[in-house]
Parts: structure tokens; sequence; C-alpha cells
């Protein structure tokens, strides 16, 4: 049997999905979980696939661990939980063109990209559906870069270790980028609280329509004054 699952590395948990899959072996799922955590502590704080193959009969298992999505990669190197809601406007980080390469590197083997440039090429694309900066620059505009050989010597050689000093000042850019996103968002919504209670302001300063003088005499009280209609006796044959 054959058991797919996506974890937190190195963190699952007891849950029903396997239980109930393992349980009416007698395998022991407590040992099973504790040796898929051991596989996986590298990608901790990371989802990972892992494939879990299970012989019934004599109740042993192997573990296959796969490397993360591409998007979990790139969201480790940022320290970060999730993209950007809205990526053409907001920005979740800034990776060093190093840093694609290492996430490249961890990816080729299982891409359909032949080519390692493609394989990079496949990452910077991830970075522009999250909203991720690389070299202070549009993940777009990066895609221009390697198609006009700004990056040769980075992909050739699979350079994947960008200095100390480097992500320091790609963090510093980050961040006052960061501060006036943070006062853009704050605008907006002061902006839309405004044109609400504007609105709100509108609808209550609006007269209220009186009812017309035929409305009025409709009304259950001008009912209950009116007098009953008088009932003809039938005539006798």
């Amino acid at each position: 049997m054959i058991i797919k699952l996506l974890i937190e590395g190195g963190d699952m948990k007891p849950g029903p999905a396997i239980a109930q899959k393992l349980g009416p072996m007698g395998i022991n799922i407590g040992k099973v979980i504790q040796d898929i955590n051991a596989s996986t502590k590298e990608f901790k704080g990371t989802k990972v696939p892992v494939e879990l193959d299970v012989d019934g009969k004599s109740k042993s298992y192997k573990i296959n661990v796969s490397s993360p999505p591409v998007a979990e990669l790139i969201k480790k190197e940022l320290g970060i939980e999730k993209g950007a809601g809205e990526a053409k406007k907001l920005k979740a980080g800034n990776l060093a063109f190093e840093q694609i390469v290492k996430i490249a590197k961890t990816k080729h083997s299982g891409m359909l990209a032949r080519e390692f440039k493609s394989a990079v090429k496949s990452v910077v694309g991830s970075c522009v559906s999250l909203g991720v900066l690389i070299e202070n620059k549009e993940a777009k505009e990066i895609e221009n870069d390697i198609e006009e050989g700004k990056y040769n010597k980075e992909i050739k050689e699979q350079l994947s270790e960008a200095s100390p000093e480097k992500i320091k000042q790609l963090k510093e850019y980050f961040n006052g980028l960061r501060k006036k996103q943070e006062e853009i968002i704050k605008k907006e919504e002061e902006a839309k609280a405004a044109e609400e209670a504007a609105k709100a302001a509108e609808a209550a300063a609006k007269p209220q329509v009186a009812p017309t003088a035929g409305a009025a005499a409709t009304t259950p009280a001008a009912e209950a004054g009116k007098k009953p209609a008088e009932v003809k006796p039938a005539a006798k044959k």
C-alpha cells in the first residue's frame, strides 16, 4: 500500500487519516511517525511530500521523502509563512540570486526542465506569483536579465551561497519597502472607512417618505372604525 502525505518537516503528528490505514494492519503508528520526523527533520518548518510504502503482510514500510515544493523552499529562504496577498501590489521578501540557484539545485532532478537554466527560470517564475523580489528588483525583470545573460556565471557555476553582507543589504532594502507598503495600506484602509462613513451619513440624512392620505385610510386603525356591511335578509319564496 502506498500512502501519500504532505507534512510539516520533522513535526508530523498522529491523525485519523494515517491511523485508519495503518491501524487495521497492526503497525505501530507512533514508530512510523517517529521515523518520518527523523527523515524530514532537515526540512523543519517546511511542507514536505512523503510517500509511505507499506507491506501489510510483513508489517514493514519504507519512507520516501521528496523535496518540498518550490514555493515552500522560497518561503523557507525568506523565513516567512506565506507570500504576498496581492503580488502585483505588495511584496513578501527579497532574495539574492544565489538563493534562487540554491532552490533550483534542490528541485532540478524532479523538474521537467532538462537545462539548469530552465530550472532557475522556473524558480524565478514562482517568485513572481508569490510577490518576492530578487536582488531588489521585480522577479519579471530578473527573467529578462537571465535571457540577456546577466547571470550566466552564477547559473553555469551553480553559485548558491550569497555573502552575509549581501543578504543584510537585501533585507535592509526590503524593510524600507515594507514600511512604505504599510503606509499605503493604512491610507487605503482609512480612505475606505471614510467612504463607508459618508455613505452611512448620507443614508441617515435622507428624509423618510410619509404615507399618502389614501394609504392612511387603509391602516388597521382605519379598518377598525368602519361599520360592518349590512346583510339583507334573503327574499321569501
